[in-house]
């Protein structure tokens, strides 16, 4: 597979925690990579660097590179707004904007000055069905956000990601917060996506990373201590200290 991310020897502080050590990964496109580890481990915190979603934390300090398509996006030279439009993200909870259905899909791409409203139309049209949510919303696209359940604000959140065409969709801990059934459709959501996006996704969840995933990357005190292909990972650790998580012996 093709590598999309490249991270070379990144170290991260928060002033003067050390959060992130000497991180070096390869990302490939068009496939879900999960990232494990208990929690305070780094994995969420690796995650928003690929959007610099970490520059809104005062006294963040980053050392080393994160390369996305070959350009490094810590360079003075990176547009943070066009990053975030290449690296979408969604988060834990579900968090619609207080607007209708319509306007959360609307909303990126008029920011970026779409203005037409057939091509509108089509780009809700298109994200609402790429997060499988066309069905159960499009006679209802002037409601607000908040009549849809919590799974479904969740595909909403993603298919919101999805309107301004990005390459990389991060998602952290995106089932955490839904029940079973729900949970379900965002993993099946993520397994039709990845044929077309690079997904990057942390996970509290083992059994959603062996699921879902093709590669999983366990961190341990903001260190990688092991990456490999999802199934070897799980059934055949290199690392004690990965089989020591992965068979619940702490975490």
């Amino acid at each position: 597979m093709q590598t999309l991310i490249e991270i070379n020897k990144l170290n991260l502080f928060y002033t003067a925690f050390h959060a992130l050590k000497n991180v070096s990964l390869k990302i490939p496109e068009k496939a879900i990579t999960a990232f494990i580890g208990p929690s305070g481990c780094g994995k969420s915190t690796l995650l928003r660097t690929l959007n610099r979603m970490n520059d809104m934390i005062p006294g963040t300090r980053i050392e080393g590179t994160i390369a996305i398509g070959g350009t490094d996006i810590y360079s003075n030279e990176v547009d943070v707004e066009t990053l975030r439009k290449k690296v979408g993200m969604v988060f834990q909870q579900p968090n619609p904007f207080p607007k209708s259905i319509y306007d959360n899909i609307a909303y990126g791409p008029r920011l970026h000055g779409i203005r037409n409203r057939q091509q509108l139309d089509e780009i809700v049209e298109n994200s609402l069905r790429a997060s499988v949510l066309w069905d159960e919303v499009k006679d209802h696209l002037k409601r607000s956000a908040f009549s849809l359940s919590g799974g479904q604000q969740q595909r909403l959140c993603i298919a919101r990601a999805l309107a301004v065409n990005p390459d990389i969709l991060l998602m952290d801990e995106a089932t955490s917060a839904l029940d079973p059934i729900s949970t379900l459709k965002i993993e099946e959501l993520a397994q039709e996506l990845k044929d077309r996006y690079t997904i990057v996704m942390v996970t509290h969840n083992m059994h959603q990373a062996a699921r879902v995933s093709n590669q999983t990357v366990f961190f341990l005190n903001g260190e990688v201590v092991e990456y490999a292909d999802t199934e070897k990972l799980f059934s055949n650790p290199s690392d004690q200290r990965t089989e020591d998580y992965i068979s619940g012996r702490f975490g």
